[in-house]
């Protein structure tokens, strides 16, 4: 979806509401321009904002995904896409995503505002990531888990059994991340416990990239 360019000029004196939903799961949804920026809203959670969704921003930075030959990705919770946005915006990486979203106004929102502004090719399905990595039998080559429910991550993706599913969709040397909150001090102590008795535990060799606000999980299979 184009935005006029006197849109977002306004967009950086005051944010422009551009679309209000509501669905079974995220009874307030908001799409904003805001810095010029498109952001979408739920609650209290802001769940993309295009490049300046600085979790990832920050995380692809120091990763670099430009330097691998990577091609396929699994992207788990979609928002309105900002992850698909920042590595080929910001990385000038076309993928072919597939985006499992169990929100089908948030999938909707996410092809009208995101997709149609990038060049990357994407299968968007709705259904709930923790079956999807069950019965998926498709590799990838990155594995991306941004999962909330406003801001908060459900319990069932706090599991060593959903993240052993997701390794498993891995291609050798594939990469997987998980988003996890940090902000304040509570999460920042339960984001840290998972860390270390479960993401570690259950994958050795891994490593967390603090970005001030949310810690970017990270773990790499081993080649071939």
């Amino acid at each position: 979806m184009e935005i006029s360019r006197w849109k977002k000029w306004l967009s950086y004196v005051s944010p422009i509401q551009l679309e209000e939903r509501t669905s079974e799961y995220n009874p307030e949804l908001t799409v904003m321009l805001d810095r010029g920026r498109l952001q979408l809203l739920s609650g209290n959670a802001i769940y993309s904002w295009d490049d300046l969704y600085h979790n990832f921003t920050k995380a692809f930075a120091q990763i670099k995904p430009e330097q691998y030959p990577y091609q396929d990705v699994l992207l788990l919770g979609l928002g309105l896409g900002s992850v698909p946005y920042i590595l080929e915006k910001v990385h000038q990486q076309k993928y072919h995503y597939v985006a499992v979203e169990w929100d089908e106004a948030v999938s909707e929102l996410a092809d009208r505002y995101t997709f149609s502004r990038l060049k990357s090719s994407a299968e968007i399905i709705t259904a709930d990531a923790a079956v999807f990595v069950d019965i998926c039998e498709e590799m990838f080559d990155m594995v991306i888990i941004d999962l909330f429910e406003d801001n908060k991550t459900p319990e069932v993706f706090e599991t060593p059994d959903f993240l052993q599913a997701c390794a498993a969709r891995l291609h050798p040397g594939g990469m997987l991340l998980v988003n996890r909150l940090s902000r304040t001090k509570i999460d920042a102590v339960h984001s840290e416990r998972y860390f270390e008795d479960v993401f570690k535990a259950e994958l050795p060799g891994a490593y967390c990239i603090d970005t001030d606000g949310n810690f970017i999980l990270c773990w790499k299979r081993a080649g071939e």
